[in-house]
């Protein structure tokens, strides 16, 4: 997956060149980990100096925005996070599902799987909304937000693969609690508030295209 290559606003234009020195890896794990020397052009002309860069390689991920608009409820999940346990903040985070593409994979179809199996639900009506970067400044991860339609009856309890080590909590929440979690400053997954950030735009729009008055 690649962003479309499009200036930061409609009719500026922006510098382009780039010059790689060096690129060396040097941890390959869950996630690479590079450091990258380089010089780029400057809004003013000329080039930078050799400046060097640490880069984390995440990959391609996917995040599905699972509602049922009869029940106004989301489906979100609950589930360990080690950055935030690092970082001090109360690892247990509730998120939307997501997951990562592995390549030749289809983003739709990874975002339906990992609904199955975190929130063991299959949803329809299934789009892509939007695609991003997290954290453009040192990392390479790209991300797909997508919304599905749920029927919420019977969800819930506990999923997740044994052999990932997930374990990972179904909650269903009403649309107005997760807008006010997120109004109310209790988000602190991004992605997360995100996801809610568009969901509280169109939560109207996707209640009528499912006939819901």
């Amino acid at each position: 997956m690649r962003l479309p290559i499009h200036p930061p606003l409609p009719g500026q234009d922006s510098p382009t060149q780039v010059e790689v020195a060096d690129h060396t890896f040097l941890h390959q794990g869950f996630m690479q980990f590079s450091v990258m020397k380089l010089r780029h052009e400057k809004f003013a002309g000329g080039m930078t100096p050799v400046i060097e860069r640490d880069i984390c390689h995440r990959g391609h991920a996917v995040v599905i925005v699972l509602y049922d608009p009869r029940a106004d409820l989301l489906v979100m999940v609950e589930q360990f996070r080690i950055g935030a346990y690092a970082a001090g903040v109360n690892p247990w985070m509730l998120e939307f599902v997501a997951g990562m593409v592995k390549p030749g994979e289809d983003p739709a179809e990874v975002a339906i799987r990992e609904a199955a199996e975190e929130a063991g639900c299959v949803p329809s009506d299934v789009h892509q909304v939007y695609s991003m970067m997290p954290s453009p400044g040192g990392c390479t991860e790209l991300v797909e937000f997508f919304t599905g339609l749920v029927d919420s009856t019977g969800i819930g309890g506990i999923h997740g693969l044994e052999e990932e080590v997930e374990d990972i909590r179904v909650h269903l929440v009403p649309a107005e609690t997760a807008i006010a979690e997120l109004d109310e400053n209790r988000v602190p997954s991004g992605l997360t508030l995100l996801g809610l950030s568009w969901f509280a735009r169109h939560r109207d729009r996707l209640r009528t295209s499912a006939g819901v008055d």
